[in-house]
């Protein structure tokens, strides 16, 4: 059952995670429906919440490496309680554009690939990890993008992999959303797979997350 109204109050419950903000992350894989899901989200949170899509710190020369503009002008201003403002990248006229704000709210969300990653973690008040599959998610990106995108596609496959090998996301989130025809189902982690990032499920003393 979609149930995004509960769990949105749960997720506006939360501590403060950055400065006075809730940052809540969307991962998963590239295709695996994180913006449709994080704009379902945002809509059942109310008040009209900021989402900052990675892509646009991402780049053609840097899909992974966008760690250091995340901190510096974004993570660092909500920190301190103000306004951020980040240089989205045109992935068509292959350069950054002048700054765009995203300012401060009780909750502010982030998806896209590698949301959840190390360095992001400990800004986080939440973790929220799509639950499809590499090879489904791809298929549908691909599918979505068309034959022009095939080379792209090759090529951020192979870095995301790379990316996850390195640095999981998965195993730290505090819910895994599954997409269904219904809506979503938010579902608890197996057991023994519960990272230190399970906020949620501590301060619940439950045995499932969310």
């Amino acid at each position: 059952m979609d149930d995004l109204d509960r769990q949105a109050a749960r997720l506006r419950a939360l501590p403060p995670s950055c400065g006075p903000v809730r940052l809540v992350a969307v991962d998963g894989h590239a295709g695996s429906g994180k913006s449709t899901f994080a704009g379902r989200l945002a809509r059942a949170l109310g008040g009209d919440p900021p989402v900052l899509h990675l892509d646009d710190l991402a780049s053609h020369a840097e899909l992974f490496d966008w760690t250091g503009r995340m901190l510096s002008q974004v993570i660092e201003p909500l920190a301190r309680g103000r306004d951020a403002a980040y240089h989205p990248y045109d992935w068509n006229l292959r350069r950054f554009l002048a700054p765009r704000r995203l300012p401060t709210a009780p909750v502010v969300l982030i998806e896209g690939v590698g949301a959840g990653r190390r360095a992001l973690r400990p800004h986080l008040a939440a973790l929220l990890w799509m639950d499809l599959g590499a090879e489904g998610s791809w298929a549908r990106g691909r599918a979505r993008d068309g034959a022009g995108l095939s080379g792209f596609w090759d090529g951020w496959t192979a870095a995301e992999t790379r990316h996850f090998l390195a640095d999981p996301s998965r195993p730290f989130a505090d819910a895994l959303i599954k997409e269904c025809p219904e809506g979503y189902k938010w579902l608890p982690l197996p057991a023994g797979t519960a990272g230190p990032h399970q906020r949620v499920t501590h301060r619940d003393d439950s045995s499932t997350t969310y």
